[in-house]
């Protein structure tokens, strides 16, 4: 059997940008992605915890050294720039498997590792 987990998170970055005219998406700095072990076109959660709004995206690989953290589309209107923002990404694993994996956590500092 396999259940979902956290495989990582980028805890605590700051929205830097927030695009209404795009297509959707989250981007987010390439460094911050490496550090995460996330990928271009991963489903991830993203928590803001400025207004409590929780919603499903995708990434697109932001300029790396950027800071960038970016809400692109109808995600756009669900977060400010300047808000702080949890961003999770989960994997399925075999239910044996779950009870010894630890995710990737990450803890930024100004959107750099």
């Amino acid at each position: 059997m396999l259940i979902e987990v956290l495989k990582s998170k980028l805890h605590c970055v700051t929205v830097t940008e927030a695009n209404l005219n795009y297509m959707g998406s989250i981007t987010i700095d390439e460094d911050l992605m490496d550090a995460a072990e996330m990928v271009a076109g991963q489903k991830v959660q993203v928590v803001d915890n400025n207004n409590g709004e929780r919603f499903e995206t995708y990434i697109i690989k932001g300029e790396r050294g950027s800071g960038c953290v970016c809400l692109n589309g109808a995600a756009a209107r669900k977060v400010q720039v300047g808000d702080t923002c949890i961003i999770i990404a989960y994997a399925m694993v075999d239910f044996e498997e779950a009870k010894t994996f630890r995710p990737k956590v990450v803890f930024p500092r100004n959107n750099k590792i």
